[in-house]
């Protein structure tokens, strides 16, 4: 995992870039989708371990989508577990929306004895339900959208997301914070405000937006296990 800064050569992506490397992983190299979840998840929580290495009895909050970046929050969420940290995990939507390898991690969470707490984002007091879960907590993962998000943010998540932001913790964003437009660098509407992100593969364009910088923090770029040799450095 390597610090990124906009004064280093980074190979830098675009939303559309990013889905066609993970297709290359998958359909031509043969990586299952659940083992680059996996190897993405295991890249945030080592990082939240060294961020957090001096808390005595650390305590993560862990807000998962129902897509692919809440798998990514389940994993970490595992990970942590097994470190000893005291991990409480919101899935925010609806339960039976998360499919894939995202249900996968979900499964093997819930299997191992990890509670799943619900929010529902279009419900009166899911603002108050993100205060109750967070409190104590000395990081919150966002988990709820990532690269392919596109168009502005509707319904509660808006409000969910604000919810975050003033929760007063440390926040972790997952590849990157929700809301933030991928190739823009702009908020749609409303994004975390995140004082680390740790995203795969490549920087993201939108990241050379000077406003972006509010929103991501520091910004890590963690490999998902397989690289494209024929891809150059820029």
């Amino acid at each position: 995992m390597e610090k990124y800064s906009l004064d280093k050569n980074f190979a830098v992506m675009s939303r559309d870039e990013v889905r066609a490397v993970d297709a290359w992983a998958i359909n031509e190299v043969g990586v299952p989708g659940v083992v680059l979840m996996e190897n993405a998840g295991r890249s945030c929580a080592e990082l939240i371990k060294e961020k957090l290495s001096g808390v005595k009895r650390p305590r993560v909050c862990i807000f998962c989508g129902t897509g692919n970046n809440g798998g990514d929050g389940y994993v970490i969420a595992r990970h942590l577990a097994n470190s000893g940290f005291e991990v409480v995990v919101a899935l925010c939507g609806e339960y039976e929306k998360v499919r894939g390898d995202a249900r996968i991690n979900l499964a093997i969470l819930e299997r191992l004895g990890q509670g799943i707490e619900r929010i529902d984002p279009e419900a009166e007091g899911a603002a108050e339900r993100v205060r109750e879960l967070a409190g104590g907590a000395d990081m919150i993962v966002d988990g709820l959208f990532g690269t392919g998000l596109a168009g502005q943010l509707r319904g509660g998540y808006m409000e969910l997301i604000e919810s975050i932001n003033k929760a007063g913790r440390a926040i972790l964003a997952v590849d990157i914070p929700s809301g933030l437009d991928c190739d823009t660098g702009e908020a749609l509407g409303a994004a975390i405000r995140a004082d680390y992100t740790v995203t795969f593969v490549a920087a993201k364009k939108g990241f050379a937006n000077p406003r972006a910088a509010a929103y991501t923090g520091e910004v890590y770029i963690a490999s998902i296990g397989v690289e494209r040799r024929d891809k150059p450095r820029w």
